[in-house]
């Protein structure tokens, strides 16, 4: 879970006091490999689990730990179930983006009085160590935000799981702390929908805007606008495509996801060279970067703590605003489908995310779209 300092006039002024990102949870075609990829390439470890030893006859469910990122690893037992229609039609992806709260029970019932859709309505969970209160709404396409309410609990994860962990074998984490954003992809026309809707049903605001000039290359553009909560512990940008000379990443996505979803989560750390390093020692693969991108960036984004070489080596970008830089560095889709990919982020400051960064990363995107043959 992402904790961050807030002010009391912050928590006395927001209707949904969110604590941060309680768990990310993905419904996947076989949860038991998946969970080994993300042991082994992200260096997760194994903490819980549900299926047909707990007396879940449904889905089988891997909960992954690194730092204070909880991923949830699911898929269904059977043909007839919600998880393998989400499945055949969308691939790998991310199902439900939950939210730490303290009162699961209020957070549905003012959503739902600003218009929200109703996933399901508050429901307890129970077993020797406690209760958890659940309840979920609806937001772009299949994708969902469960409320959770874990504070008269303190078991290992959820009512329903027990301890989980391969003995056999085990590998470092990669320095992983935090989910620093999830970035969604909508429809054309859809964008100012579903900001709209943070802002009116989940009391968001909104953070920062990209047009079409912030975000094009000579061939593709977008527009994204960068949704946040009252104390920023959730922040939430949107994409929609715009009109260029051919297809962008955005219509890829939509293609190939059947409709709107999460297109990439980032994820923070403390030492981004480090963390890539092993990140490619464990076979992740990241956008390649031209190297007459760093023959410009100090004049851009000024002095900056790290040592050129390596960052170049690795291909990681850099930017700068009014407040600090970042490091970041977006990797390859991470299943067979052109959709789900990561984004490995060092804040230095900076409460932006890449603006001067977007020209060099689109053009990486679209020499990836050639190849796939969908640019």
């Amino acid at each position: 879970m992402q904790a961050a300092p807030s002010t009391a006039s912050e928590e006395s002024t927001d209707f949904l006091p969110i604590n941060g990102t309680d768990y990310v949870e993905f419904y996947v075609g076989n949860a038991k490999q998946a969970a080994h990829f993300y042991q082994a390439a992200f260096g997760f470890r194994p903490i819980a689990y549900s299926g047909l030893e707990t007396g879940n006859r449904d889905n089988t469910s891997y909960l992954l730990v690194q730092g204070k990122i909880r991923f949830v690893l699911t898929s269904a037992l059977h043909g007839k179930s919600a998880v393998a229609d989400h499945v055949k039609l969308h691939g790998d992806g991310v199902r439900d983006v939950a939210l730490w709260v303290d009162d699961a029970t209020s957070a549905y019932e003012e959503t739902m009085s600003r218009g929200a859709e109703s996933v399901h309505g508050p429901i307890v969970l129970e077993d020797e160590h406690g209760k958890v209160i659940k309840a979920a709404i609806r937001t772009y396409g299949d994708t969902i935000h469960t409320f959770v309410e874990r504070r008269n609990y303190n078991g290992i994860f959820l009512p329903g799981f027990i301890a989980w962990e391969n003995e056999f074998y085990s590998v470092p984490d990669v320095g992983l702390k935090y989910v620093d954003h999830c970035v969604g992809n909508v429809h054309l026309g859809e964008m100012d929908t579903y900001a709209d809707f943070y802002a009116d049903v989940l009391g968001f605001r909104n953070l920062l805007t990209f047009d079409d000039k912030d975000i094009s290359t000579e061939y593709s553009a977008l527009m994204s606008k960068v949704m946040a909560n009252g104390n920023d512990r959730i922040k939430f940008p949107i994409n929609e495509p715009a009109a260029g000379k051919k297809k962008s990443q955005i219509e890829e996505y939509l293609d190939f996801y059947g409709g709107p979803g999460i297109q990439h989560v980032a994820m923070a750390t403390d030492n981004i060279i480090e963390t890539v390093t092993a990140l490619r020692s464990r076979g992740i693969q990241f956008l390649n970067i031209p190297e007459s991108y760093y023959d410009s960036v100090l004049d851009r984004v000024g002095t900056i703590d790290e040592e050129l070489l390596p960052l170049k080596e690795l291909g990681i970008l850099v930017d700068r605003d009014d407040e600090g830089y970042l490091l970041q560095i977006f990797s390859k889709p991470v299943q067979d489908r052109p959709t789900l990919f990561y984004e490995i982020i060092q804040r230095k400051g900076a409460r932006s995310f890449g603006k001067g960064n977007f020209k060099a990363l689109f053009e990486s995107i679209e020499r990836e779209q050639e190849l796939r043959g969908n640019l």
